[in-house]
């Protein structure tokens, strides 16, 4: 993924507009536009900028890897569940759970069928 397409990701997950964001963030919206749009990149102050407001790393909006993780979707997930409460981790973690069984008992069922 690109720093334009994580852009428009956090942007989309917080309901806001471009527009808003630019707004709060005092960015010219055609700025903000082109940065979603991966026809402009931002310098290093406005990326740190994007880094403090959604919380998460420049490594993250950059799409690098810091070998912390294995992939963007790690990363992503991380992402995700640093910013739930309490609560909505432990529900989270239960259904991850769930999914670890269900893929357990599909291996066992193929391995039995073959």
């Amino acid at each position: 993924m690109s720093f334009g397409n994580n852009l428009r990701t956090l942007i989309e997950e917080r309901n806001l507009t471009q527009k808003e964001l630019a707004k709060k963030l005092n960015i010219a919206p055609s700025t903000m536009g082109s940065y979603v749009q991966n026809t402009r990149e931002p310098d290093f102050n406005t990326l740190k900028l994007f880094a403090e407001y959604f919380d998460v790393s420049t490594d993250y909006l950059l799409d690098h890897n810091s070998n912390q993780t294995f992939s963007h979707q790690e990363d992503e997930l991380l992402r995700i569940f640093r910013s739930l409460s309490s609560t909505q981790k432990d529900i989270c973690i239960e259904q991850c759970k769930a999914f670890v069984k269900i893929n357990y008992r599909e291996k066992e069922e193929t391995a039995k069928s073959s």
